[in-house]
């Protein structure tokens, strides 16, 4: 399981957006978004650059959450 901070996310529409563009990543399983925290959970074993790369493709902002 992957979990990544994601900036520029501000309505639902977005975070639909985000678990879209997540969850055509090879290897994702299932993308959990939470907008209130502005955090996705990544469920499958797809690379983090990847998830990182398809985020910011779709106009956000990601790094490591802590």
């Amino acid at each position: 399981m992957l979990k990544l901070k994601v900036t520029g996310m501000t309505c639902a529409g977005c975070a639909k957006s985000v678990s879209r563009a997540v969850e055509r990543v090879p290897a994702v399983e299932r993308a959990l978004v939470d907008l209130q925290s502005g955090e996705v959970t990544v469920e499958g074993n797809a690379e983090e650059t990847a998830v990182r790369r398809a985020i910011e493709d779709a106009g956000f902002g990601a790094h490591t959450a802590t």
